[in-house]
């Protein structure tokens, strides 16, 4: 095997956290959840106060931060959406190079079986499982979130759940993510209500740990020979259930007000933000005694995900591999916690689409900027290209659609920058948004384009919602409907059917074929229409 030349980045470690909110770090403001190994990573690195994620839904926001494509091009608008067999992902761009490329934790892919069977591929074969895994190696793959009843086989987590004791059919749910009762009964982790209680599994053995450790296996493993993990952690996504004792580090005192607001609710809301209301769960974390009972455990998980960074660290500064490792860190998504009368995510508030993002790069050229913020306006489409400039792999700008932000990390001048970011979302899949309004299931997506004051929201058929930034920085008062802006919302429609215009709709032919097309014809012979 052939590795690329020797250079300060050798490997990297690209870090995501599922569902976890920006402004529950400490370095992001949090006043009382203090992360001090993400602190540090953020002040040996850059920490980016403005990025966004392309979907703000697990499965799409995923498939964009690993082909570094929007959702209209990869195509895989909501979860359990099959990503398309034709399309690459960072393993695709590497492996060729000679770095392994693998992940240990959750991704959230769905296999285009009809794809792979038009094509031939038989799905239990090397290219099958790296197709199946859209380009990694599945060193271990766990998406978690195994239901009651649920028979869990052949999981290495649930296997390693039962060598230490913890025996059922699905261990994941019955121990790691449930509480004990007093007559020793399951207290499903499911049901909010048992939050306050400790999971039944001790510390050491949660899935946080569990990971990390995994991580740790397959990094010792490589050698001097270059690798880029994706390390994908599933919490602090729910069920909401830490174990002992981080389930009880934080109370009621320590959880920051809502962000609400009466002008959010009843008729002037958008119809769509009123059909994500109506969902169960966001009338549950809509009451403040709820938000207060669930949350200290929210603050737990994130709490241990940093103590088990700060493990992670020590074993790559004991290791070496601070010298010759770039490290990503991020989230998929965020939480809503209630925010906005909303629980889980869907929509385009930065309670949910803005995400906690560092990047560490060991080379010389970033000295300059570690410990700084940087507040331009980041996508996760980003990652893929840094990663492979960082590696000194060409990235295929005929397909990508992210830019390297290695120029941000460098400190180098820049002539320009993005002036928007987008977002996708589609409610198709919801009935309690799509049915109360008529919407068919072919006109239920929407887009966001946020510039640097405004934030603007289009959705097929329906009004489209606006927020200030500056000066309701909140979101709380949408001008969607206000004539008085309807400039803004104008020009916004014009940056979006300008983005649109600009998709890389042709991944199978460069750039560089292209324009060298009429000088082979020209050499080839070939005349047409001459005389």
């Amino acid at each position: 095997m052939q590795y690329p030349p020797r250079s300060p980045v050798r490997n990297v470690l690209f870090i995501m956290a599922d569902q976890l909110r920006r402004d529950y770090l400490s370095c992001y403001g949090h006043p009382t959840l203090h992360t001090p190994h993400l602190d540090q990573l953020a002040a040996q690195g850059v920490r980016f106060d403005n990025a966004y994620v392309q979907g703000p839904v697990c499965g799409p926001s995923r498939m964009s931060y690993y082909t570094g494509r929007y959702v209209t091009s990869h195509g895989a608008v909501w979860n359990f959406v099959p990503t398309s067999v034709r399309e690459l992902g960072l393993g695709d761009y590497l492996r060729p190079h000679g770095i392994r490329t693998a992940v240990a934790g959750k991704t959230h892919m769905e296999v285009d079986s009809a794809g792979m069977e038009r094509l031939g591929i038989d799905p239990r074969s090397e290219r099958g499982v790296l197709a199946a895994e859209l380009g990694f190696e599945p060193f271990e793959r766990d998406d978690g979130c195994w239901p009651p009843g649920f028979v869990n086989e052949h999981n290495q987590y649930a296997a390693f759940l039962g060598r230490h004791g913890y025996h059922s059919d699905n261990p994941w749910h019955d121990f790691a993510n449930s509480a004990a009762g007093p007559r020793g009964e399951i207290l499903s982790g499911w049901e909010m209500r048992h939050a306050h209680l400790p999971a039944q599994v001790k510390a050491e053995h949660a899935e946080t740990p569990y990971i990390t450790g995994r991580a740790i296996d397959f990094i010792s493993a490589q050698g001097e020979a270059p690798w880029c993990l994706h390390l994908s952690y599933i919490k602090p996504h729910w069920p909401y259930v830490a174990p002992a004792p981080y389930h009880n580090m934080y109370t009621a005192d320590d959880v920051v007000p809502v962000k609400q607001h009466t002008a959010e609710r009843g008729e002037h809301a958008h119809p769509v933000m009123q059909g994500f209301q109506s969902f169960s769960g966001a009338g549950n974390f809509s009451q403040e005694a709820i938000r207060r009972h669930v949350i200290p455990a929210y603050m737990g998980l994130v709490k241990q995900l940093d103590d088990e960074i700060g493990r992670l660290m020590a074993y790559l500064k004991e290791a070496g591999r601070l010298d010759d490792t770039m490290i990503v860190f991020c989230s998929d998504h965020g939480d809503y916690l209630g925010d906005h009368y909303l629980a889980e995510k869907e929509l385009f508030h930065d309670t949910v689409a803005r995400v906690p993002f560092i990047i560490y790069d060991p080379r010389r050229e970033a000295d300059g900027t570690r410990g700084t913020v940087q507040s331009r306006l980041v996508e996760s489409i980003d990652v893929v290209p840094t990663i492979l400039t960082a590696l000194g792999v060409e990235p295929d700008t005929h397909i990508l659609e992210g830019r390297s932000l290695q120029p941000l990390l460098h400190g180098e001048k820049i002539e320009s920058w993005r002036d928007a970011a987008f977002s996708e979302m589609n409610y198709a899949f919801r009935d309690f948004v799509r049915l109360p309004i008529g919407q068919p299931v072919d006109r239920c997506h929407g887009y966001m384009v946020r510039d640097e004051r405004w934030k603007c929201v289009f959705f097929d058929d329906l009004r489209a919602q606006l927020f200030d930034l500056e000066n309701d920085p909140d979101e709380f008062h949408d001008l969607g409907g206000d004539p008085d802006y309807a400039g803004v919302r104008e020009r916004a429609r014009e940056r979006l059917f300008d983005w649109l215009r600009h998709r890389k709709i042709h991944p199978t032919v460069s750039y560089q074929r292209m324009s060298a097309w009429t000088r082979k014809e020209q050499e080839a012979g070939i005349q047409i229409c001459a005389w």
